[in-house]
Formats: C-alpha cells, structure tokens, sequence
C-alpha cells in the first residue's frame, strides 16, 4: 500500500440532512445511524484498510478543520482546507499536486466522506481491482446498478458490446451523464447499460493532473506550483490564493464527460450515499410495520413505513402515520411525508429565518 493515499472529500453541508444536518455541523460529522460512530469516523476507519494511516488526507472547509481532527484523530497536516467551496475539482486539484509533490507514483483513492459501504470486504477488492486499471493510466470511477431512475445521480454508460461484463469487471466507459431529467433516467434503468456514478474514484497523480492540465488549463495553472508551495509553510497561503480565483466546477464536469481514458468498475459492496431521509430509512432495522427507528424511547401506534430519528431519551408518541419522516434535532422538529422531502431544502430555508 505504499503508494496508496486517501482523499476523502468532507466539505459539505449535507442540506437535505436537515433539520439534524446544520452548516456548523454536516451530517459527515453526525451519527445518522444510530450507532455511535459518524460517517467520517467510519469512512477513515474504512480508508485505513486501502492505504496507510498517515497518507490519508481529508479536504474539508476551513470551519470544519478542528471537527475533522477532533472526530478522526488525524494530524493537522492531514487535514487540507478550503477557504471557501468551489466543488470538486479545485479540491482534487489542490490533493493531487500536493501529494504528488510527496511521492510521484501515488495512487489516489478519492472518496465521499458520508457514504455508506456495507460489504467493506467487496469494497476494498473491487479498489484493488479499481488500482491495477489506475496503474495503467485510467480515470476509474466505481458503478453502482441503479434501483431506480433516480435523478441526483449522475450516470455512466458503460461498453456492453463484447460481453456483459460482470461485478468486480472493469469496462469502458463510453458516456457520462450528469444528473439527468426523469425520462431519460427512466430509459437509462431500462436499458441495463447504465450505473450510476458513486463518485468515488481511482487514479494517478500524474493521470489527473494530465488531465486538467488538457480539460482545465486555468484550474491545472493555479494549482501547479512553480516552486516549493506544497508541503512548506506557505502551502495554505499558496492554496488560498488559488481558491480565491479558480471557477466552481465539479471533476465530473471538469474531466469525467471529456476524458477518453475514463473506466468504471461495476461493483456490488452496499453502497449508498445517504443523500436523504429516505435512503436513510433503507439502511436502518425495520419493525413489524415498516417502521425505521433512531431513538430509544419512541412509541408508534397505528403507523407504518416511517423513519424517526430523534434523540436518546426523547420521549415521542405518534399515531396514525404512514410513511412520514419525523426528526427532532437542533430544537427544531420536523414532519413530513416521506414522498415530499425534495421540499426539505426549500422548508428549511423558510424556517431558518425565524
């Protein structure tokens, strides 16, 4: 694993967590599940069997640096900061070359802090797999088969043509398409020739830096040091300057659609991006009615197929509900129907003014 480094990207604000996903705490930095340990606690812990402890590095903004170390114990100098958001590609910009300029042979494993991966066994194989594709000068991205045509996702069509390839195969990619409107993610599940993108990805330094260099020459420009700005003293000053002026783009956008080295692959290791209250409610233990419950002295009479996340100790009683969700967090409670909670952005942006 020597040339191993982990990239965990930990900068968001998880908005359609709310009301327990707050911008001074994001739900990377909150134990959603109920089991005593936060997505990026779990994510590290996970990272940690891929490459070694002190070549594993967060990106983060700079209000969430003390959570960062405080949650995973990692030193400051693992913890890379962000002035302010400008997506993924700056991020991975500012990762690449940094570590780059600490080992040129560095494979990046780059991934979400607050995703779920079950099959942490299928995980780290289908990575290993993911690397020898990476080593020989492939983009690779990891495929999840979609369940539904769900439109936050983007989505990879991957060369079906030979033969269907299999899970833990690697095949190449032939389009990727980037959230798409519901018919066309109607016809994409149909197809079969369609995964949705996790957003986890494996590649070289020289590889992705090559390739902004070609897709993104301003972005490659401002983070290419011509000097020795990373890993000295004046790295964060380096690295502000270059936040301060480069576009927001994500590397989906950046790179991804144009490369034509770009591979996926097709994995099956329990993943999901707990992006909302509902793909919350599918990971959580269910009762006789359906009902997922966080909270240790909840009382359901009468109701079916919801999710109640509350506090320890917090007294509840509901009857008469199916299929809501119901979170009490942040003095702040929320009741929903669960096929509404796209409107949880714009409510809580209501409610926020009070």
């Amino acid at each position: 694993m020597e040339n191993n480094f982990g990239v965990i990207m930990a900068g968001g604000i998880g908005s359609r967590f709310w009301p327990m996903s707050q911008e001074d705490r994001p739900k990377q930095f909150l134990d959603v599940l109920g089991i005593g340990k936060t997505l990026i606690q779990m994510t590290v812990e996970r990272m940690k069997r891929i490459a070694p402890a002190d070549q594993i590095y967060v990106m983060t903004n700079k209000d969430y640096a003390d959570l960062v170390h405080e949650q995973t114990g990692l030193p400051y100098d693992q913890i890379l900061t962000e002035p302010m958001r400008k997506n993924t590609a700056p991020c991975i910009a500012y990762a690449a070359h940094k570590i780059h300029a600490l080992n040129n042979e560095a494979n990046l494993i780059v991934a979400p802090a607050d995703h779920l991966i079950l099959k942490e066994g299928e995980f780290v194989k289908t990575i290993e797999t993911a690397i020898q594709s990476a080593e020989n000068g492939q983009i690779v991205t990891l495929g999840i088969k979609p369940s539904r045509p769900d439109t936050g996702y983007g989505y990879i069509n991957f060369d079906s043509s030979i033969t269907f390839p299999k899970i833990g195969e690697v095949s190449k990619v032939v389009k990727f398409t980037e959230k798409p409107d519901l018919e066309k993610a109607q016809q994409f599940l149909a197809s079969g020739d369609f995964y949705w993108n996790s957003g986890i990805f494996i590649w070289k330094t020289t590889t992705i830096i090559d390739a902004l260099q070609k897709f993104k020459p301003e972005i490659h420009t401002l983070f290419c040091s011509k000097g020795n700005d990373y890993n000295t003293g004046i790295e964060q000053e380096f690295v502000n300057n270059a936040f301060e002026k480069t576009e927001s783009v994500s590397i989906d956008y950046a790179v991804l659609e144009q490369a034509a080295n770009v591979s996926v692959v097709l994995s099956d290791f329990g993943w999901s991006d707990l992006g909302t209250w509902g793909s919350l409610y599918t990971h959580l233990n269910h009762d006789e009615n359906g009902n997922a419950v966080v909270g240790d002295k909840v009382h359901l009479f009468e109701s079916k197929n919801c999710i109640v996340h509350v506090p320890k100790g917090k007294k509840v009683v509901l009857q008469g509900l199916d299929d809501y969700i119901v979170v009490e967090a942040n003095n702040t409670l929320m009741v929903i129907r669960k096929e509404d909670e796209q409107k949880i952005k714009e409510y809580s942006a209501i409610a926020d003014k009070d």
